[in-house]
C-alpha cells in the first residue's frame, strides 16, 4: 500500500542537519519512494510504501519534534479509475 506523507517542518535546517547524521530511520518494511518540498522549504511530501501502517509511529517518534505529520492512504489514478461506475 502507499501513503502520501505531508510533513510540516518546525525547523527545517534541524531536520536537514539530523537526516545528514542519522538518514532517514526508517524501521525495516516502511519503504521511502519519492519526495518533493514545496518551494517555501516549509512541507515535504513523500511517498512511501507499507504493508503495516503501524510502522509510521516508530519512524515519526524519530522525527516528531522537528515536523508535524499527516499520514493518507492513496491509490494510484488507474486504481482509483477501476472503482468509479461510469
Amino acid at each position: 500500500m502507499f501513503y502520501m506523507v505531508v510533513e510540516k517542518f518546525k525547523d527545517a535546517p534541524e531536520i536537514y542537519r539530523r537526516f545528514d547524521e542519522k538518514g532517514r530511520m526508517m524501521p525495516e518494511g516502511l519503504n521511502y519512494v519519492s519526495s518533493w518540498i514545496d518551494t517555501e522549504v516549509k512541507q515535504c511530501f513523500q511517498l512511501m510504501e507499507t504493508e503495516d501502517v503501524t510502522l509510521f509511529d516508530e519512524w515519526i517518534a524519530n522525527w516528531k519534534d522537528l515536523a508535524d505529520f499527516e499520514i493518507i492512504p492513496v491509490i494510484t489514478s488507474a486504481e482509483a479509475r477501476e472503482k468509479i461506475t461510469i
